[in-house]
């Protein structure tokens, strides 16, 4: 005798649906998201004109890409229980601080640093926290510059302070960082002990590279025409000895691997 499926459990069909509540949560919601929204794309704007400045009047950009998001509904709701949170927008405001995020990919370490210190020091924003996973490196392996900061977001009924959480990292940080989401993701976070463990080794790996990729960089800008002319042939043909950066085929080849086109 076979046993009976469990059946989902259904609404009450008999319940009255109010349109005009539904109507009035999804404009609350919209309200309290908009100036989430303008203050990540304020941020963004920011960004964009160091990048553009540095790619129109400096020899060097460090910059590679800056991208965005704002939580889902469900992400929220899903942080909101692993918090505690008041099921009012005051308190989501509150205790969720990462609903609106930047992420800023740089070629090196220290152009982490740089472009955090040219971000944080405009006078309009105001900086929060400061959580630097790159010196103290989370137990997994993950490694980035994260920082909250307060974007005066002007309305129609005055100036409303608005958290983002920026986030700075290498292109290899971003590339294992990447990864080990999609890992988690997929084992719905309980990775197997020895794939934990490679993924920390290959944190570990990222990092050495970050360190190579820096040491090379700041020894061939050191370099004058007569010191380049004596590196080999094969590693000077790509070098500039005022700009020394990964290949578009290298970024672009980690970029599909990233977005999930390779395996791990």
């Amino acid at each position: 005798m076979q046993t009976p499926k469990p059946r989902l459990a259904r609404a009450d069909d008999t319940a009255t649906v109010r349109i005009n509540d539904v109507r009035a949560l999804r404009q609350d919601f919209m309200r309290f998201m908009l100036p989430h929204r303008f203050a990540m794309e304020e941020v963004v704007t920011k960004l964009t004109i160091l990048r553009d400045e540095f790619a129109m009047m400096h020899d060097y950009n460090p910059i590679e890409s800056i991208a965005s998001r704002l939580k889902s509904p469900d992400s929220i709701a899903e942080k909101m229980e692993r918090k505690g949170s008041e099921p009012t927008f005051s308190s989501i405001r509150e205790t969720i601080t990462d609903i609106a995020g930047v992420r800023v990919t740089c070629s090196f370490v220290s152009d982490v640093y740089h472009v955090f210190e040219l971000l944080t020091s405009q006078s309009d924003l105001t900086v929060l926290d400061v959580r630097d996973y790159i010196q103290e490196p989370k137990p997994h392996g993950y490694r980035s510059l994260h920082t909250l900061i307060q974007v005066p977001v002007h309305l129609t009924d005055g100036p409303l302070p608005v958290t983002v959480e920026v986030q700075f990292r290498t292109i290899a940080m971003d590339f294992w960082a990447s990864l080990e989401h999609k890992i988690h993701y997929k084992y719905r976070g309980a990775v197997p002990a020895d794939l934990a463990d490679r993924l920390r080794d290959a944190a570990a790996t990222a990092n050495a590279l970050d360190a190579l990729m820096l040491d090379l960089h700041e020894e061939v800008k050191s370099l004058d025409g007569e010191g380049v002319a004596t590196l080999p042939d094969d590693i000077r043909r790509g070098l500039n000895a005022d700009d020394i950066e990964p290949s578009a085929a290298l970024i672009a080849q980690l970029r599909r691997l990233a977005d999930g086109d390779g395996r791990y």
